[in-house]
């Protein structure tokens, strides 16, 4: 991955990222702060709001609200300077990670958000392995520093030994605790020091020449001084200093300290990412890649949202562009359906909010409401017969039966199950032999949520019952095998919501047998979502 000069303006300002942590690192409210950086609002809200005080942007859900954590990636877009920013705030919570996995498909970067008390997390070590596989240039930001944490060089010990990436610091923190300070930008020989009295407040930057210039005396207290000179010593004799190129292909992470509470470090942070992430890149696609400097558009649906604003029962499908200038009223073609679209409103987003979107580039994320036409995996084009690949679909961890309260609504449960299978929330599975539907998830939260918003949504109480079966399989193969293969074990044979063939399992013998006395058929934990 590399700068490249021949990308036209309008899409080189461009940075599209995610920002992925273990749940509590503080990444809702480090996405408030770069709103608030970026202009987009006026003041930063919290992530548990008492009574009546403002609520965070980026989560819309009621359950999201009242949990104050986030289970739906949303997508926000904003200037900053001379940069167009476009951040995708993931769910944290590890229940929700498929959410995530696809939203990283279609970003260009990542920030990383780590607790400074708690360094690398589970959740964290996921979520970079899959940003290793994609390769994708990754940013780090230490938060929580003005809380008791760890030593520096122990944090950038771990995310080194963990995480198999060279580390280089940014910034450095001087003080830690209640005697956090501020940074020295190392990036640009500034001190930043942080303002403990107002939250919202960006505290003063004062230029240094060199670390041996008495200015720094004169602010920061002689024994913090002391230890900071032979901490930043050290971590020059020891890390290696920045490379552009290796950022970009993923093998060195910078590291900014501070605390995204306090509005600290956020700021160093958004600057680096302007300056040295990644501009919009090429996208895998078949039978051809797609380039972002092509003059047609192109794009691929990434996530399907529905009954965002719950007055209206609206689909909204999120779209990355991969290429080219988009233009409100542009008729595209809907590659799987074969038919064309024309996209009248398309919105962009900031949380909860929305507006029309008159144009869009290459890099950008916009909204096309639709009646479900869109699917996950789903790609748009200007004619042209092209499949963005790679958007995984994975195999629920988790089986339940779901059952309708009233069981004269089984016909309503069937619509909304279908349309949260489309949405990518839930796997739907309808057996082939009796009735009701195995509806299959990654983590137990999920159903909580998926029981909430049907009865939100659709007015219709559902109740999830033990299933015996306890994963999912897709099959492929000939027909003529699968066809035989569903035959001898109808009892076991389901559909997903595209119609594709899965098998029920309850134990990891009847894969086993599967793999014994079906050699032509195979089943798989993963499907990609790409219709052909």
């Amino acid at each position: 991955m590399t700068k490249r000069p021949d990308l036209p303006a309008e899409i080189a300002r461009r940075r599209t990222f995610a920002i992925i942590s273990h749940p509590d690192a503080g990444k809702t409210t480090l996405t408030e702060k770069f709103l608030l950086f970026g202009g987009a609002i006026q003041m930063a809200g919290q992530v548990r709001a008492k009574g009546e005080a403002r609520r965070t942007r980026s989560d819309f859900m009621q359950m999201e609200k009242d949990r104050g954590i986030s289970v739906s990636a949303s997508a926000m877009s904003f200037d900053f300077g001379k940069y167009r920013f476009n951040l995708v705030d993931t769910p944290g919570h590890s229940d929700f990670s498929e959410d995530t996995y696809r939203t990283l498909t279609a970003v260009d970067a990542a920030v990383m958000v780590i607790d400074g008390a708690k360094g690398v997390e589970s959740q964290t070590q996921k979520l970079f392995e899959v940003c290793r596989l994609r390769d994708l240039p990754i940013l780090t930001f230490c938060n929580k520093m003005d809380r008791e944490s760890r030593d520096t060089f122990e944090i950038i010990d771990e995310i080194q030994e963990n995480l198999a990436i060279d580390v280089t610091p940014a910034s450095w923190p001087i003080g830690v605790g209640r005697e956090f300070i501020g940074c020295y930008d190392i990036l640009r020989d500034r001190l930043e020091l942080m303002d403990r009295a107002d939250r919202n407040k960006v505290a003063e930057s004062i230029q240094i020449a060199g670390l041996d210039d008495p200015k720094l005396a004169e602010h920061v207290p002689a024994h913090l001084l002391t230890k900071f000179l032979e901490e930043i010593e050290m971590a020059k004799e020891l890390l290696p200093p920045l490379d552009p190129e290796a950022l970009l292909n993923g093998s060195m992470t910078p590291i900014w300290f501070g605390s995204a509470m306090n509005s600290f470090g956020v700021k160093e942070l958004m600057d680096g990412l302007a300056t040295y992430g990644p501009e919009p890149q090429i996208q895998s696609a078949l039978p051809r890649n797609i380039a972002p400097e092509e003059p047609k558009v192109a794009g691929f649906v990434f996530k399907v949202q529905a009954n965002m604003d719950p007055k209206h029962r609206d689909r909204v499908a999120f779209v990355r562009l991969a290429s080219g200038h988009f233009q409100r009223g542009m008729k595209l073609t809907h590659v799987r359906a074969k038919k064309q679209m024309a996209i009248s409103n398309p919105v962009l987003f900031l949380a909860a909010d929305r507006e029309l979107a008159e144009e869009a580039w290459a890099g950008d994320i916009i909204g096309i409401p639709n009646h479900g036409q869109l699917r996950i995996g789903d790609t748009l084009t200007e004619g042209e017969d092209i499949r963005v690949s790679g958007i995984p679909s994975f195999a629920p961890e988790l089986l339940q039966a779901c059952r309708a309260g009233d069981p004269m609504k089984a016909k309503h449960l069937e619509k909304a199950l279908m349309q949260f299978a489309e949405e990518g929330a839930a796997k739907v599975f309808k057996p082939t032999f009796g009735s009701g539907f195995i509806v299959g998830v990654v983590g137990a939260l999920q159903f909580e949520v998926l029981a909430s918003r049907i009865e939100l949504e659709y007015g219709l109480p559902v109740r999830f019952e033990q299933s015996q079966f306890t994963s999912a399989r897709w099959v492929t193969g000939n027909k003529e095998a699968v066809d035989k293969f569903g035959a001898a074990n109808k009892q076991h044979i389901a559909t997903d919501n595209d119609g594709d063939t899965v098998f029920l399992t309850r134990l990891q013998w009847d894969i086993d047998r599967v793999g014994r006395d079906y050699p032509d058929v195979t089943l798989s934990a993963t499907k990609e979502m790409m219709v052909w």
